[in-house]
Formats: C-alpha cells, sequence, structure tokens
C-alpha cells in the first residue's frame, strides 16, 4: 500500500506467454480502464513530484504518453515526446538501442529543450532499461538534466533498474515484479 491507499500490484493483469512462450507479460491496461484507479496512478505521480521544479516531463512512446501528459498537465510543466524512429517532425536526434533479436531507434525533436532544463523521464515499464537508457541519452546530447527516471513497474530480474542506475540516473518505480 502507498500514500495515496492503492496496491497497484492488485491492478496490473499478468498474461502468460505473450507476446512468447516464457514471458509473463504485465499488462498496464487494468490500470487505465478503471477511471478511479487511474486517476489514483497519476495522483502518486503528482504526489511524487509537486514540489519538484521542473520544465518538462519527458514520456517514452507509446505508454509514457498516457502516464506523462496528464502528469505535465498537474505540474504545470511541457511534455516532450520520445517517438519511435521517423514519427517526429522537424529536427530531431535520434539513438539506437538493441532489441531481443536486433535493433530500434528513438528520437526527440530539438527545438524546445534547452541546456539545463530539468525533466523527469517516465515509461510505464522498466525491463532491460535499453529504451529508457536511449531516451536518457537523447536528453543528456541536449544537456538536459534528467531529475528521475520513473516508471510504474520495475522488473528488477531483467536488470534495467541497475543498468539505469550505472548511467547515473535516479530511478523510481511504484511497483516490482521481482521472481515472478
Amino acid at each position: 500500500m502507498n500514500e495515496i491507499g492503492i496496491d497497484l500490484k492488485q491492478h496490473i493483469r499478468t498474461i502468460p506467454d505473450w507476446p512468447k512462450k516464457g514471458v509473463m507479460f504485465r499488462d498496464i491496461s487494468s490500470l487505465l480502464e478503471d477511471r478511479l484507479v487511474f486517476r489514483k496512478l497519476i495522483d502518486l505521480f503528482v504526489h511524487r513530484y509537486f514540489t519538484t521544479i521542473i520544465d518538462a516531463v519527458v514520456g517514452i512512446d507509446a505508454r509514457g504518453f498516457i502516464i506523462g501528459a496528464p502528469l505535465a498537465y498537474e505540474l504545470n510543466a511541457g511534455f516532450i515526446p520520445v517517438r519511435k524512429k521517423g514519427k517526429l517532425p522537424g529536427k530531431t536526434i535520434s539513438e539506437a538501442y538493441a532489441l531481443e533479436y536486433g535493433e530500434a531507434e528513438v528520437e526527440i525533436q530539438t527545438d524546445w529543450l534547452q541546456p539545463g532544463y530539468r525533466v523527469i523521464l517516465i515509461d510505464d515499464l522498466i525491463a532491460t532499461g535499453g529504451t529508457m537508457l536511449a531516451a536518457a541519452t537523447l536528453l543528456k546530447r541536449l544537456e538536459v538534466e534528467i531529475i528521475e527516471a520513473a516508471a510504474i513497474i520495475d522488473l528488477p530480474d531483467l536488470g534495467g533498474s541497475r543498468r539505469l542506475r550505472e548511467a547515473g540516473l535516479v530511478v523510481h518505480s511504484f511497483c516490482a515484479f521481482a521472481g515472478e
């Protein structure tokens, strides 16, 4: 239980063997479908960062948008998307990262964030950390200060949160599924 009286793990559906055999997929759709649970989820993030001075919330494609946009609104901050390569107009920079079977790239527009801006980096889940590390690399290239890398769920057995900390990021999640 947390400060707003909700056990998030009770509201996260586990789907065995999806998208492939042996994977226990942690589905946040069940958090989003219930309006009270969704509101309390956003409130958790708002309460954590309410007194933190930031310029923007940076949300990672696509579920980081779902959390990041209302959080930015509540914190009176900008919202900046990190998208899959080829989805953003204008001047962008991109960063490749490894997938289990190949490589992917994320990108960010370069015309708003300025050196020294303070941001919170948001996604729904930290697994291997590849996407979040790639997004953090983009922000560091723009000389932006990442106050914290945050997610709803951490899967610590996959090593992502450890990799993020080793890269110098402060990491927070509201629940973890370790060894499950």
